[in-house]
């Protein structure tokens, strides 16, 4: 399967388990639990709505060491139930904790900011007290690189802007250029060590700074001959309509750009709410179709039909048929011009009257409104593209 943005900024190819990213994939969809990581019950039933839902990639936070061990358990039960979706471990502060994950999991999250325990106020390598250095970083990082190498695991390099770390605070303040300078620095050093199977993030809850962080992050990458995959998101969003406001307009400007491989709505609910979220946001930027997208004007004086009506019934009927585009317009001054690249159209043509379009021809006029929908629903039939719920 491929992504629909031709436009899409390209990456590499990551394996996530049994799931590639980046590429020519699909733009990928994830979400976190929210349980007790050490309640195996409840996060396995967590995780399976979170999976019905569309989730692709199930991330799990692991504080500790006993509940890292315990992911074990959680995947066994996972693929006992017939569920092969790939897991990712979310480790902040203990390097041992992604190590022993990345024996389990099929991918680790680590946040430079606070995975290596930082002491030095200052960056560059000339000063005179430098404290840890880029190789002490290195060695730090070079035992779980061999594990994700022998393991095939992949890693995300998740950059929060507010956790970065002394050391980039002091150099580059508190801006995405340090966020980006992060996530690089620690790339560089993955490189060095031949390991590439990265992903990369840069995360915040305010949606200028995030968006800011993701473009410059990918021009830099491009400078640099890097081309890792980029997973976006807006922390803290927030619930309901809010939260996915903030989501759409941080990740939906990105995605527009063609910037983004895998995508995690943070909303303050059920995670499973999140991939309804997360699905319409890239339906909605054209970079992953997955159901029906219906185009429908506001309406105005020169309507004369029941709109809203026509609307409601045309999806009821419709709403399977993932991939087309159907207008459905108020009237013909705009009408025709405004679905230009609609599948099928269903206009306004008078006093309780509509006209049916296939892509820009005209095929039915002046049908009467209350046989117009049985009549649409005929002509994509009669076209081939319908199919059967």
């Amino acid at each position: 399967m491929t992504s629909e943005n031709p436009f899409r900024y390209k990456t590499r190819v990551v394996n996530v388990g049994n799931l590639p990213m980046g590429g020519e994939y699909p733009v990928r969809v994830q979400s976190m639990t929210n349980t007790d990581t050490l309640d195996t019950k409840a996060t396995v039933a967590q995780a399976i709505r979170m999976i019905e839902a569309g989730c692709e990639y199930v991330r799990i936070a692991v504080p500790y060491m006993r509940e890292a061990e315990n992911l074990r358990k959680i995947k066994k039960e996972l693929r006992r139930q017939g569920y092969q979706t790939p897991i990712i471990a979310d480790v902040h502060f203990n390097a041992q904790i992604a190590e022993v994950c990345a024996t389990i999991v099929e991918k680790v999250r680590i946040n430079p900011g606070n995975y290596v325990p930082l002491r030095i106020t200052r960056h560059a390598s000339n000063e005179k007290n430098p404290g840890i250095m880029v190789e002490e970083i290195a060695d730090r990082l070079s035992p779980l690189l061999k594990i994700c190498k022998e393991h095939g695991t992949a890693i995300r390099i998740g950059v929060n802007h507010g956790s970065l770390s002394k050391r980039i605070m002091n150099r580059y303040g508190d801006t995405p250029l340090g966020m980006v300078e992060s996530a690089l620095e620690f790339a560089s050093i993955c490189e060095s060590f031949s390991f590439r199977d990265l992903v990369l993030s840069m995360k915040a809850s305010n949606i200028r700074l995030m968006v800011a962080a993701n473009r410059l992050l990918a021009e830099r990458m491009k400078q640099a001959g890097m081309d890792y995959p980029i997973h976006l998101g807006v922390t803290e969003a927030g619930a309901g309509e809010n939260g996915r406001i903030k989501s759409a307009i941080g990740i939906g400007s990105l995605l527009v750009d063609g910037i983004g491989d895998t995508v995690r709505v943070s909303l303050t609910e059920d995670p499973e709410f999140e991939m309804p979220a997360a699905y319409s946001i890239l339906q909605s930027t054209g970079v992953r179709i997955t159901k029906t997208e219906f185009i429908a004007c506001p309406s105005c004086g020169r309507t004369q039909y029941n709109i809203q009506k026509a609307l409601e019934e045309i999806q009821l009927k419709t709403s399977h048929l993932m991939g087309l585009k159907i207008a459905v317009m108020g009237c013909v001054v705009n009408g025709p011009g405004e679905m230009a690249d609609a599948h099928y159209g269903f206009v306004g043509a008078g006093s309780g009257k509509i006209h049916l379009y296939k892509g820009q021809s005209l095929v039915k006029k002046n049908l009467d409104e209350s046989q117009a929908v049985d009549a649409l629903v005929e002509l994509i039939k009669d076209s081939g593209d319908w199919i059967d719920e």
